[in-house]
């Protein structure tokens, strides 16, 4: 399996590979910008080339950034509709830049318009996004959320949906998150149960698409439509949930990566990759 965490980019991109290393990823996610301005510093020359010398030393590498969570092409709103929709641009760009494979976005919320109006607009602006971007190389991912508020994409049904609503179906996939899915009522710990939840995504979704998993313990109880992330085995999933995961042969080759609370020597991240690699069967 592949295990990394998401881990910071303070002081140039770079860190956030050299921090994956120290924590003992063997990939990692990034936000490739301050993810609560919506501005974005260009990425000097040499931070690009560091970035890349870090992957080559190390050996960790990228799996994916993740947008600002400022972003919301669901917005009714025309006018952050528009801002959010540059924003995400600019994002892919720059992952086109630093040659990240996937970028990872909540898809939005509808802040009152209504589910179906939130996700023609999230795909139409998708669409728009493809059109534009006709040589990116990214993967867009829909990331599954918690049920909170009128934030779209906790069900499967709405991931599809606004799949099929994509023209471009190369350049789209899904990032499902541990935490979000239990808060969002779909049961991991018993056996039976976690497989008709893998079931039920791949009759849904597919399988095929789903390119990252966030391996994140729950805070709150199951179906709480909350999102709060808890430290592997310290919440309501607990190990035998995430021994399900990471012994489904199926995922070998998905990335599972940690979004769980750290302290600036990483010794979290350490530990709760280490909590992961021991559930693996011998």
């Amino acid at each position: 399996m592949i295990f990394g965490a998401h881990e910071s980019i303070a002081g140039g991109v770079f860190n956030a590979v050299e921090s994956g290393h120290q924590a003992t990823c063997d990939t990692i996610q990034m936000f490739n910008k301050s993810n609560n301005q919506w501005r974005a510093k260009k990425l000097p020359a040499d931070e690009i080339d560091r970035f890349f010398e870090a992957i080559e030393t190390t050996g960790v590498t990228v799996a994916t950034s993740h947008t600002s969570y400022l972003i919301n092409i669901a917005s009714p709103d025309m006018a952050l509709n528009e801002k959010s929709y540059k924003s995400l641009k600019e994002e892919m760009e720059r992952c086109e830049t630093l040659k990240i494979p996937n970028l990872v976005m909540h898809p939005g919320a509808h802040v009152g318009s209504g589910e179906e109006t939130g996700m023609k607009a999230i795909a139409s602006n998708i669409n728009r996004l493809f059109s534009e971007l006709k040589d990116n190389h990214v993967t867009l991912l829909l990331e599954a959320t918690s049920g909170q508020g009128t934030v779209l994409g906790s069900r499967f049904e709405q991931l599809a949906y606004m799949i099929d609503l994509i023209e471009d179906k190369e350049h789209i996939g899904v990032c499902l998150d541990t935490c979000h899915i239990f808060a969002a009522g779909y049961p991991l710990i018993d056996p039976k149960d976690y497989r008709k939840t893998i079931k039920d995504f791949d009759d849904i979704v597919g399988l095929d698409r789903l390119r990252i998993i966030h391996v994140n313990d729950s805070l709150r109880e199951f179906a709480s439509g909350k999102d709060r992330h808890e430290h592997i085995g310290k919440g309501h999933i607990g190990l035998d949930g995430f021994r399900n995961l990471v012994n489904d042969r199926r995922l070998k080759k998905v990335p599972m990566i940690l979004e769980t609370p750290k302290g600036e020597d990483l010794a979290e991240d350490i530990e709760n990759l280490r909590v992961l690699r021991s559930l693996l069967s011998k």
